[in-house]
């Protein structure tokens, strides 16, 4: 009988230490691959948010240079216009899924950007004005934080 007992002992702690290692087996496999969509949200909502200031900045350029030119600047403003209504509401995003570096980051890149639409929306100013708005070198800056949260480029 404790033969018996003792087996069966042997038998319930093989089986509660098999369930134990299978159950956190599971659970680091279940945050790895979490781990793994969050960043690939990450990086799409980068990628979709500084694509989108590169945008307004293209649109900018080109309404000061049909304004140089001295033609009517209407379709590039107004496309402009539409795409900031785009990157306000990416910026929501880029902020719940970034890390803290990047979201400053951002919100200089923000600064920068409204500084440029500001100064494109002056009727009064030309492409030489965007020279006043270092919103490239925020970008580049947003695109270092945002390296570093994704931990790309580390071993």
């Amino acid at each position: 009988m404790a033969t018996q007992i003792v087996t069966l002992v042997g038998v319930l702690i093989g089986a509660l230490t098999s369930y134990l290692a299978t159950a956190i087996a599971e659970r680091a496999k279940f945050r790895r691959t979490m781990t793994t969509r969050w960043d690939e949200r990450k990086l799409d909502t980068y990628i979709e948010y500084i694509s989108c200031v590169k945008e307004i900045m293209r649109a900018a350029r080109e309404a000061l240079r049909a304004r140089d030119r001295e033609e009517d600047t209407t379709g590039a403003l107004a496309e402009m216009e539409a795409i900031e209504a785009k990157r306000s509401i990416l910026f929501e995003s880029f902020i719940l899924l970034s890390n803290e570096a990047a979201a400053t980051a951002a919100h200089v890149v923000n600064q920068q950007a409204w500084d440029l639409l500001r100064v494109t929306r002056n009727p009064a100013n030309g492409e030489a004005a965007l020279e006043e708005v270092p919103l490239v070198t925020a970008l580049n800056a947003l695109h270092a934080a945002a390296r570093a949260d994704l931990a790309i480029g580390r071993g």
